[in-house]
């Protein structure tokens, strides 16, 4: 499967890169601003909130973040340039945890590191994570996941990764199993901060779902807390 192809795009897609094949540019983090700015010193007749597909630009990611009715993210909208880094930003989470430990072999590497079948590996949890972040909250109809395949097809899925994705819509949502996936403490990190990144935090439906995973994955409070300002501050 060419799932780190795929990833890399969606990735793109939220730091404003071409996305490839018949994709669109993804989001612009300075857009964003702009956007927020622009909307904060607009009329009283403002719908108080950024539409997430129009500054996804639509595509996989816009629809995965966007597929939920009515969304609208407001200033959190800016979270989504921490998928720009997110082995990075997990392992960051994890020294300021530690109190800037140095590196221990045994947390396993973070994803942007590993090459070959272990990046593969690690994408398809990284995949699978953000696939069961944009279920959490039940809203994925057939007509919208038709067209998230589809945009998935234009990112270049081989045949087995579609096969694959659709068991993951088909799949029940569970994270003690999502979180079997991960094979390293430094995944079940990166596991929980795209999941983070995903969810509306303000949708209890959503965030139950990122507490159930963290509990899943063994993540401590403080932990989990960290992993969640990394998200909020990508830097």
């Amino acid at each position: 499967m060419n799932v780190s192809s795929i990833l890399n795009q969606l990735i793109g897609q939220a730091s404003g890169q071409s996305a490839g094949k018949g994709s669109s540019s993804g989001m612009d983090v300075s857009r964003v601003v702009d956007s927020l700015s622009s909307q904060l010193k607009g009329s009283s007749g403002s719908t108080g909130g950024i539409d997430l597909k129009s500054l996804l630009g639509g595509g996989a990611l816009g629809l995965m973040v966007g597929s939920k009715r009515g969304r609208k993210m407001g200033g959190k909208a800016i979270k989504y340039g921490a998928l720009a880094g997110i082995g990075v930003l997990a392992w960051k989470a994890y020294q300021n945890y530690q109190s800037g430990s140095g590196p221990d072999a045994s947390q396993g590497q973070p994803i942007e590191q590993l090459q070959g079948q272990a990046r593969e590996q690690r994408g398809l949890e990284i995949l699978q994570a953000m696939i069961m972040a944009a279920r959490a909250d039940g809203h994925i109809d057939a007509n919208e996941r038709a067209v998230l395949t589809q945009e998935i097809e234009k990112l270049g899925a081989d045949d087995e990764l579609q096969a694959w994705i659709q068991q993951q819509f088909e799949a029940p949502l569970d994270a003690d199993l999502l979180a079997l996936q991960a094979d390293s403490p430094q995944a079940a990190r990166e596991i929980y901060l795209v999941s983070a990144v995903i969810i509306d935090d303000q949708n209890p439906m959503e965030r139950a779902w990122l507490d159930q995973l963290a509990n899943a994955l063994k993540l401590p409070p403080t932990l989990t807390k960290e992993l969640d300002r990394q998200v909020l501050e990508p830097a």
